[in-house]
């Protein structure tokens, strides 16, 4: 038995409703299936740009020649970093 590609799904916007609403109203979208539609690219956009970003850094990390870091080195500037990082932000 064949499926339909597009069946109806029923979705709770909540809050973001009256968001999907006024697009529709300015006349940016038809429908707010066109909004949902177009959100949904815009997240598979965003995904491959962070995708594209990690496999980067797992590349430049994977040829750098410089020495190795071990673990607890590691962990010790991550909270370097977080300790700056609050002091910063007065936390």
């Amino acid at each position: 038995m064949a499926t339909r590609a597009n069946r109806p799904v029923t979705v709770t916007l909540g809050e973001l409703a009256a968001k999907a609403e006024a697009r529709v109203q300015s006349g940016a979208y038809s429908s707010v299936s066109e909004v949902l539609r177009a959100g949904l690219r815009a997240l598979d956009r965003e995904e491959s740009a962070l995708d594209a970003i990690l496999r980067a850094r797992v590349e430049e990390a994977l040829a750098d020649d410089g020495p190795a870091v071990s673990l607890d080195g590691g962990f010790a500037q991550v909270r370097q970093h977080m300790a700056r990082s609050k002091a910063l932000r007065g936390i």
